[in-house]
């Protein structure tokens, strides 16, 4: 396995309704840059968010220590 970043565009909407654009990073424990797309996808598919893959990128991280 392997770490990706993965960029995500979310649409959110404020207190106002009126919506707001962000683009967030997620770090992916995944084995391929479509393994960790889907896991993303996994992830955001019950929240309701309107959502948009745009990036995956493979890390040079090496470990994660908690």
């Amino acid at each position: 396995m392997k770490y990706y970043i993965a960029k995500v565009k979310v649409v959110m909407t404020n207190d106002k309704g009126q919506e707001k654009k962000m683009v967030e990073q997620y770090c992916v424990n995944a084995v391929s840059v479509s393994d960790a797309e889907t896991k993303v996808h996994e992830e955001f598919k019950n929240d309701g968010l309107e959502f948009e893959v745009t990036h995956v990128n493979e890390t040079k991280i090496i470990k994660v220590i908690d």
